[in-house]
């Protein structure tokens, strides 16, 4: 394990478009998983298009791996000043060593990148173990936001302001 945290301390976190070929690989092992793990199944035709987190309009953070992508997730905008990560993921080889906190980390301040002062993000109760990162994160439970389907918990967490050193 000690080896494991010390590779996930170390992965590069980068923005990429959302159809690089290694995002596009992430998010479709993320698909996966979801329809292996929610009853019913998950529909990825139901999942909005990646195009509100495109250069611009938002970003898409991907973690790799001996060219392999391990972890990913993704910015829009909701609104002025109001963001939302969507598509967080972490490969399951690589859980357990801190990657999935450290890469919310990374999004808030990719979000606050943004302009946005205020986050969101939405997730299916069977994803416990994201709600209890999310909960020690800060993040609060607020009604819901949005239509998702898949959806059954809502948060949301107020971003400090962007340093300059």
């Amino acid at each position: 394990m000690t080896e494991l945290r010390l590779q996930a301390a170390s992965l590069e976190l980068r923005t990429v478009h959302p159809a690089d070929p290694a995002a596009v690989a992430a998010v479709g092992a993320y698909f996966a998983e979801l329809d292996e793990r929610f009853p019913g199944g998950f529909d990825p035709g139901d999942a909005p298009d990646a195009v509100s987190m495109a250069p611009g309009a938002g970003a898409f953070v991907v973690g790799t791996s001996d060219g392999q992508p391990v972890a990913c997730g993704g910015v829009q905008t909701l609104g002025p000043g109001v963001g939302e990560i969507k598509r967080m993921w972490v490969h399951d080889d690589w859980r357990g060593a801190g990657l999935g906190s450290r890469l919310l980390r990374h999004l808030e301040q990719v979000s606050a990148g943004l302009g946005h002062t205020v986050v969101r993000l939405d997730t299916n109760a069977t994803l416990t173990e994201a709600i209890t990162m999310y909960e020690r994160a800060g993040y609060r439970s607020i009604e819901r936001y949005n239509d998702n389907p898949y959806a059954q918990a809502f948060f949301e967490k107020d971003l400090p302001p962007l340093t300059v050193d």
